[in-house]
């Protein structure tokens, strides 16, 4: 294709006034749809499981099974494009997405909501990436950092948003209506980009026998097999269970043979030689990492706010508001920066920074009855340093890419960032275990039952117990449990202590990596991706 025609078509996709508000709100709201799904079912699971009588393993696999479908897709997004037209695809997975939902909120056993939930993440896959490109491509070039800004929006507000709405959703009214909600948005997405949105031009597409089933198959198995390992590892005591050892072996020689295949098929469904970009490398690197501390932040917070400090699912959620209006109030600044040619690699470096600044000041602050005033303060800071990271990272990975080796560079990005947050959930799950074990171990050994202020701490709870009916020895027993609930609860707050410091220590490590990239005086031009 020759630049000429190649800069037609970019200008062909460009729009002004009406039609680019209209193309920027259905595609900021499908990102939100898809991201938001991710994490708004957690606080909804008991009661699932209450109605749907399921097990607390069984009503997991909703979690799993979207998570599954989701990212299978999203490195499929690019190949799919080019396969059904961008804005079919892109419509057709709204619908899929919106059906599923429907389904989801009527289902009536938990097998038949995992179903629907896998069936719902092969549609909102497509919509992280397809959603990025279109919206980009809407902006003519001197303003695709603040398009970039207004896409980054929709994923970093997401998944903060997810708890909170889920909670006043399921205490107001009840778990289906979490499903309900997406059908209204999703209908008028799916007209809307049927009306607005335009579709670049492709080449041949491929004829039945020249598509990579082979390649399909084992990306599927891959990470298919992975997320489940990565989801139920810690629940299941990782390698002492069979189940575990088949899917790792399976996720592994998938693997080997998926790369195999892409690199020695004509027609290969994942792109992997993009990869040789030493920018895009690298951003796939720093999108892992940012996905291990945006959803891995998401994950811890809540659970320390409710087991440790007794908070309510709403609340626990509505105190990560705050930090996600910080990061949409930096959205647009960060993007006018990236305008005025600020290099990407310094506002990543002072990301990187302020996420530490974070982790260490909740480090700090983290005690049994920690108040919310006190966690106000490093969760702002969470918000401007994920503010500083998302743009920049996602414009630095594209930067030295041209043509449809954007689009599969974005499709890379997006895919890295989902599987940190899975990899992040995964390892924080497993060390809040074995540091709150360990712990436990170490502040028992230093309760002495000679000393007398133990005997006298322990004669006190006895005699609380029996000015309320119990006898001595049931007095005795209760206030010894009380004791060991105490160091239990001590135990796990110096769990998530440690995890917090060693966050901050991975988020520091990271800012000697972005000296790697190159510097580019180049904008990227998103537009010519999957052309």
């Amino acid at each position: 294709m020759s630049a000429t025609t190649t800069n037609t078509q970019d200008d062909s996709l460009v729009e002004y006034g009406f039609n680019r508000v209209i193309i920027t709100i259905t595609a900021v709201l499908c990102a939100l749809l898809e991201i938001v799904d991710t994490t708004i079912v957690n606080v909804a699971l008991n009661d699932m499981r209450g109605s749907l009588g399921a097990t607390l393993t069984d009503v997991a696999w909703v979690i799993t099974a979207y998570a599954i479908a989701n990212v299978i897709v999203i490195p499929m997004t690019s190949w799919l494009s080019q396969q059904f037209g961008r804005r079919n695809y892109f419509a057709a997975s709204i619908i899929i997405f919106t059906v599923a939902s429907f389904l989801c909120g009527n289902a009536t056993d938990i097998w038949e909501l995992i179903i629907f939930r896998f069936i719902q993440g092969l549609g909102g896959g497509a919509l992280l990436v397809t959603s990025q490109t279109i919206i980009t491509e809407s902006y003519p070039v001197a303003k695709r950092g603040m398009a970039q800004a207004i896409y980054g929006m929709g994923v970093i507000v997401g998944p903060t948003l997810g708890p909170p709405l889920g909670g006043y959703l399921v205490d107001t009214y009840s778990w289906p209506y979490i499903f309900y909600i997406n059908i209204p948005i999703g209908i008028i997405a799916a007209l809307l980009t049927l009306r607005y949105v335009k579709s670049p031009k492709y080449g041949e597409k491929l004829s039945a026998n020249q598509v990579d089933w082979f390649g399909i198959i084992s990306l599927a198995g891959f990470i298919g097999s992975l997320q489940y390992v990565l989801e139920h590892g810690q629940q299941d005591d990782w390698f002492n269970d069979g189940t575990i050892i088949t899917l790792s072996t399976i996720s592994f020689f998938s693997l080997f043979f998926f790369v195999w295949r892409q690199l020695t098929y004509k027609y290969p469904v994942v792109n992997l030689k993009v990869l040789k970009d030493t920018n895009l490398r690298v951003g796939t690197i720093l999108s892992f990492i940012m996905g291990f501390g945006l959803y891995g932040s998401t994950f811890i917070i809540p659970i320390y706010t409710q087991s440790i400090l007794g908070w309510t699912a709403t609340d626990a959620g509505l105190l990560l508001i705050p930090s996600s209006l910080m990061t949409a109030f930096m959205m647009p600044i960060i993007g006018q920066l990236l305008q005025k040619g600020v290099p990407q690699k310094y506002l990543v470096a002072i990301g990187f920074l302020m996420f530490f600044f974070f982790t260490f000041w909740m480090y700090n602050v983290m005690t049994p009855d920690t108040g919310e005033e006190y966690m106000y303060w490093p969760l702002i800071i969470r918000g401007l340093g994920l503010g500083l990271l998302f743009v920049p990272i996602t414009t630095l990975s594209l930067s030295t890419l041209k043509g449809k080796s954007i689009g599969e560079g974005a499709a890379f990005t997006g895919m890295m960032r989902q599987l940190g947050g899975s990899f992040g959930i995964a390892i924080i799950t497993t060390f809040i275990a074995r540091f709150t074990q360990e712990h436990r171990v170490n502040l028992i050994a230093n309760i002495d039952a000679t000393k007398t202020q133990v005997q006298d701490r322990i004669t006190q709870m006895q005699h609380g117990f029996m000015a309320k009916g119990f006898s001595a020895n049931e007095a005795l027993d209760k206030a010894h449990k009380v004791l060991d609930m105490s160091v239990m609860k001590q135990s796990t707050v110096l769990s998530y202590m440690d995890i917090f410091l060693y966050l901050g220590v991975l988020f520091l490590v990271c800012i000697p990596v972005i000296l790697l990239i190159k510097n580019n005086k180049n904008k990227v031009n998103i537009s010519e991706a999957m052309h």
